[in-house]
């Protein structure tokens, strides 16, 4: 799907699946798009290791675990509770683990990239900041969440 050009892609034209009730995050079925997305990234663990009889004074390094940072979405409020029940649901005792797709587009909306995040379980609901100061700032909801691992392709 990743094809190399001269210019970057633009950040801001990306499409969110998080299955279950909220769908495929194809046409139709988005429940309220999403203005930010942190995918956050992967880190491996090592372990030193030396045999006794290793040439070299040195340990060797090698891989073993591996964690995988938190993901958030900020988005406006629409007036649907899909992201807050989802939590709810699982701090009530009902784990739900989700395959969570991000995919980034290009300027016609083709995809170009997408971000396969395995079982993907909501950590955090943050509701709006609400003021009343005569702004035109918008009511954001964000969910963070965790995942087992992210798979690029």
């Amino acid at each position: 799907m990743a094809t190399f050009r001269e210019s970057p892609y633009g950040a801001f034209n990306f499409m969110v699946a998080l299955g279950g009730d909220q769908g495929t995050g194809d046409l139709g079925t988005i429940i309220g798009g999403f203005s930010d997305v942190t995918v956050g990234g992967t880190e491996v663990n090592y372990s030193e290791y030396r045999n006794g009889n290793e040439r070299f004074n040195t340990v060797r390094k090698v891989p073993n675990t591996h964690k995988v940072d938190d993901v958030k979405l900020k988005r406006g409020l629409v007036g649907t509770t899909d992201l807050f029940d989802w939590i709810k649901g699982v701090r009530e005792g009902t784990p739900d683990p989700r395959q969570v797709t991000v995919t980034l587009l290009d300027e016609a909306r083709n995809p170009v990239a997408s971000w396969r995040l395995r079982n993907a379980q909501p950590k955090k609901w943050t509701g709006p900041t609400l003021a009343a100061k005569g702004g035109g700032e918008v009511a954001m909801e964000e969910l963070d969440f965790v995942c087992e691992a992210i798979d690029y392709s």
